[in-house]
């Protein structure tokens, strides 16, 4: 039971210091006051939260946030290995040099939406400020758990608006003239399993023979490979396989047989055993080739610069005085110093060497394998290897396919996920334009004229 101490202070004055117990059974105070009185209502109040289990440690709301994010919410939060990377680099962005140095508990609802407002005004990309609101109210909801703080600054703040924009299919015609794009029989395998199968990015690279039953056509998958940078991996390496996909649940789909004989036939022509992986980074990587360069004339100018000048596109002065970073910009760049570099000038560096485990990177096949198909092809850079498994859906539900049944195959937690692929292929709402054209022209009989349209 709490109890009120008298103390004197050094004005003479009698004052009454309130005590009680936490859950723990340690003491504390619960304030000093001019009455006893009112001390007597103090401890008693703390008294009661201890019962109802909602008593914290005041001192722990008094910590910086940085200093609780650094030593108790970042080494005890549970987090997969590359949403703790992403979550690091928003807290040292844009996170901590703004919450840093503040208390806990005197962060407000005001203070996030300042924020907010700020990084809108600078420019930040609503895709990015939704991302440290995510991470931030992440934050703010364990330390309101733990009894931390007794207010959560992030809700009821909104953030900028986030366009839905419609996914852009490729579609077969446009996937063919991409595959005869492909130069090396791997990389094709390896695109035209990914359009066959629907698999994201990591579950593709960590096929295994042993992963696909030849007589069935059935593959499982049940691991996924995540790259790192060496900071976060645990061993200091760059790739991680977690036993387990995205959807921390194995799922099975079945292919067609000509796919089925492709990949075997692949596996026989290469020796590749059964705990092998079915697509390995090649042993003599092909370097990328420049691009031809555009006439400069025909670019126009680059945006003005702090001076107000402006440059022609695909110049080096673009590049360096005008600062301008489009593919014709960075591409007179490159060759430039890839024609210093061939002359021994600059002190030319070694090129970029891939570290890998024998999974294949995915910057090295967006740079060096997909960029160059897309570009031979006459696709426009937008489309990703990720479309890949857009691609796969919108077929399978334009070709008619169950919905229920096309998101087991692609492993989505929700089927309205699934929905967002419906009608999403060119030429899907030709239907519904032939359904408007009947019942507009129904009363009009063949080889009469139109129906008039009111004046």
């Amino acid at each position: 039971m709490g109890y009120s101490r008298v103390r004197t202070g050094r004005d003479g004055k009698r004052r009454y210091t309130a005590y009680y117990w936490d859950i723990r059974g340690c003491e504390r105070s619960a304030w000093t006051f001019s009455s006893r009185k009112e001390a007597d209502r103090a401890w008693q109040r703390e008294e009661t939260k201890v019962a109802e289990g909602r008593a914290g440690d005041p001192r722990r709301g008094r910590q910086t946030f940085e200093r609780y994010v650094q030593d108790e919410w970042l080494p005890s939060h549970v987090m997969e290995l590359r949403t703790r990377e992403n979550y690091i680099y928003y807290l040292d962005r844009r996170i901590i040099p703004e919450f840093g140095p503040m208390r806990m508990v005197e962060i407000l609802p005001a203070h996030v939406r300042e924020w907010v407002t700020r990084l809108t005004r600078e420019g930040v990309r609503p895709q990015a400020i939704r991302c440290c609101m995510v991470v931030l109210s992440a934050i703010f909801t364990t330390a309101l758990n733990d009894q931390v703080t007794f207010l959560h600054p992030c809700k009821g703040v909104k953030t900028p608006p986030i366009p839905k924009r419609p996914h852009r299919v490729i579609t077969p015609e446009q996937f063919d003239d991409l595959y005869a794009a492909l130069s090396s029989e791997t990389m094709k395998l390896l695109v035209e399993t990914g359009v066959e199968s629907g698999l994201r990015w990591g579950e593709l690279t960590e096929l295994r023979p042993r992963d696909l039953d030849f007589h069935t056509g059935v593959l499982t998958v049940s691991r996924v490979v995540v790259e790192l940078t060496p900071r976060f991996h645990p061993d200091g390496g760059r790739f991680i396989v977690k036993d387990y996909p995205k959807d921390q649940e194995h799922r099975r789909l079945k292919l067609s047989a000509q796919m089925v004989s492709k990949i075997k036939a692949f596996i026989e022509a290469h020796g590749i055993g059964d705990d092998d992986l079915l697509f390995a980074m090649p042993q003599h990587p092909v370097q990328p080739s420049l691009r031809a360069l555009t006439e400069p004339s025909t670019l126009g100018l680059t945006e003005p610069n702090d001076a107000g000048r402006r440059y022609r596109h695909g110049t080096l002065s673009a590049y360096s005085a005008g600062r301008c970073r489009c593919q014709h910009c960075r591409g007179a760049y490159a060759r430039y110093r890839a024609q210093r570099r061939a002359a021994g000038q600059d002190q030319p560096r070694a090129r970029r060497a891939v570290v890998t485990d024998g999974h294949i990177p995915r910057w090295w096949f967006r740079a060096h394998v997909w960029l160059p198909a897309i570009e031979a092809s006459g696709l426009p850079e937008t489309v990703t290897v990720h479309g890949l498994r857009h691609a796969h859906a919108s077929w399978l539900l334009a070709g008619g396919a169950d919905l229920e049944v096309v998101k087991e195959r692609l492993g989505h937690s929700s089927i309205v996920t699934t929905q967002k692929y419906l009608g999403t292929l060119d030429g899907t709402d030709e239907t519904a334009i032939d359904a408007l054209s009947r019942i507009r022209n129904r009363g009009n009989k063949p080889g009469s004229p139109a129906r008039k349209r009111p004046a």
